[in-house]
């Protein structure tokens, strides 16, 4: 007989799952029963947090929901912070988890990992959190979880399983399938939307993560509109190196300009966020003169106020309005000059410190072409953040923006590089930042991951530094000793090569890991900052 825990990996392998991310434990063994003869990888990571941010990565790298199996209590509160993160970011990812006994939950008997009440608990993270208590809660448990994956905004979902009830009997049953809110676009709207679209004279689009996916249609209605296109964090890549590319944050004066001058704005997938519009908390953002949203959130369109909202996925949406628009190759050129003005403008409003930064980010890009750069929050990222042009759309991301997560590169990088095998992988982390998980190398190492692991070494938290002694609060707890990083790869078995802030040294280094096969580290010595 087949056990309810067997048949939930079965029915994940039904919908697509190719990968698992997760520790087994005394309340997850009936999860494992059927693993190993699923077909489906199972990938170990040294914590659960790891697991969580690894099946992050995955889901951005590979546009699927990545999973993660993780034991009650301590397990599944490990792993709320990347469901936070992943919320934040709307990054699609299913957590399964045991829990104690029916007969057990909610009467505080002392069970071993108990909570109060788990369910109730990951609900207030989860777009879905479902339990499942009998044979027949099982398909139709999946289905909710799986729901928001492919209709609406997708996120972190939960399906947890008692531990009584993964050992039992599977009865298969039917069960009617659970479809999504689709909409159909008010032809009234987008009539609207393509006579604000023709008639602008001076437009500017908005990309943000949820354009990544239609990225060559983001381009083919910016050379329409001759309309620059500034790029949010997670859009990097979708305008590489194009004339009407503005590859700058949304946050800095220079772009707010930009925008503030268009008499139309197209945002499309972007939340409006402040960690991309307003880094810098000022409390405001850029105005936004007939701002037209394009998001597949009808809530998400009535957070901000706005002209035209039109509800679909990016591509959908793009694609009838570009069958609609009469404007082709309208092209003056005074969209390339806008964007090229804010390109400058904004680059020199770095300043030099992050200038430099972002030189070193371009020798990284240029060495290694292609490749996913995943990085922490760290100074290189933070400049990158603010200035940077990646050659892959969607293949530059991190934690410093949304939840914020310190701890999440070198997991989510392994989880990138599981998703695309062919892809070099570089990662990103400051020296404090990479305490946080330094252990999950290991998997890198045990699955043979071909990952560049840059450490930005300038031992401590430089970046909080800063900012306590800006505001004259006096400077502590902000230096924490480093490793001896290259001790630390030795341990882990892994090549390890050291360098300075020279781009051109930076770039030999990753030029230098080419031919590896598995992970390597790379520690760039960073200045270290002395409190004045």
């Amino acid at each position: 007989m087949t056990s309810i825990g067997e048949a939930l990996v079965t029915q994940l392998a039904e919908r697509g799952v190719d990968t698992v991310f997760g520790i087994p434990g005394v309340h997850t063994v009936e999860l494992y029963r059927g693993l190993a003869a699923s077909g489906i990888r199972h990938v170990t990571p040294r914590h659960e947090q790891g697991a969580g941010f690894m099946a992050d990565g995955y889901a951005r790298v590979s546009g699927k929901p990545g999973v993660a199996f993780v034991i009650t209590g301590p397990g599944l509160t490990n792993t709320l912070t990347p469901m936070a993160q992943a919320r934040a970011d709307s990054i699609p990812m299913l957590v399964v988890s045991g829990v104690n006994r029916l007969s057990s939950l909610g009467k505080g008997l002392g069970c071993l990992h108990e909570l109060p009440n788990q369910h109730a608990m990951v609900s207030t993270v989860a777009l879905v959190s479902t339990q499942v208590r009998q044979s027949d809660d099982l398909s139709s448990a999946l289905t909710k979880a799986f729901l928001p994956f492919s209709s609406g905004r997708p996120g972190p979902t939960h399906v947890e399983v008692p531990l009584d009830v993964a050992g039992g009997d599977y009865v298969k049953t039917s069960v009617t399938a659970e479809t999504g809110h689709h909409t159909s676009l008010d032809p009234d709207q987008v009539s609207r939307a393509v006579k604000a679209l023709e008639a602008a004279k001076a437009p500017v689009i908005l990309a943000g993560g949820g354009s990544v996916a239609a990225a060559e249609l983001v381009r083919d209605l910016a050379e329409r509109l001759d309309a620059p296109v500034v790029q949010t964090v997670n859009a990097r890549g979708v305008m590489f190196d194009h004339p009407l590319g503005v590859p700058a944050s949304p946050s800095l004066r220079a772009v707010r300009d930009l925008i503030e001058g268009a008499d139309m704005v197209l945002a499309v997938g972007t939340e409006l966020g402040p960690t991309d519009y307003d880094m810098y908390a000022t409390g405001s953002m850029a105005r936004m003169q007939g701002l037209i949203r394009i998001d597949c959130c009808s809530e998400q369109i009535g957070r901000h106020p706005a002209e035209i909202g039109l509800q679909g996925d990016a591509r959908a949406v793009l694609d009838v309005l570009i069958a609609d628009l009469r404007r082709k190759n309208s092209s003056t050129g005074a969209g390339a000059d806008r964007a090229a003005q804010t390109r400058t403008a904004a680059f020199e409003e770095l300043g030099p410190e992050y200038r430099s930064q972002v030189q070193i980010l371009d020798a990284m890009r240029i060495a290694a072409s292609g490749a996913v750069m995943v990085g922490d929050s760290t100074q290189p990222i933070y400049a990158g953040n603010l200035y940077y042009d990646h050659d892959r759309a969607g293949g530059w991301f991190n934690a410093a923006t949304g939840y914020g997560a310190l701890g999440y590169a070198i997991p989510a990088a392994i989880g990138a590089a599981i998703a695309d095998p062919g892809a070099r992988v570089i990662c990103i982390a400051g020296d404090g930042g990479a305490q946080f998980s330094l252990p999950e190398i290991m998997a890198a190492v045990d699955e043979k991951l071909p990952i560049i692991f840059v450490v930005w070494n300038n031992h401590g938290y430089r970046e909080i530094a800063t900012s306590m002694q800006d505001v004259g609060v006096t400077v502590v707890g902000c230096d924490p000793t480093p490793p001896n990083f290259e001790a630390t790869a030795l341990s882990f078995g892994i090549p390890h090569q050291k360098c300075g802030t020279d781009p051109q040294a930076v770039a030999t280094a990753v030029t230098a890991c080419a031919d590896i096969t598995g992970p390597c580290m790379i520690e760039i010595e960073a200045p270290v900052f002395t409190p004045s």
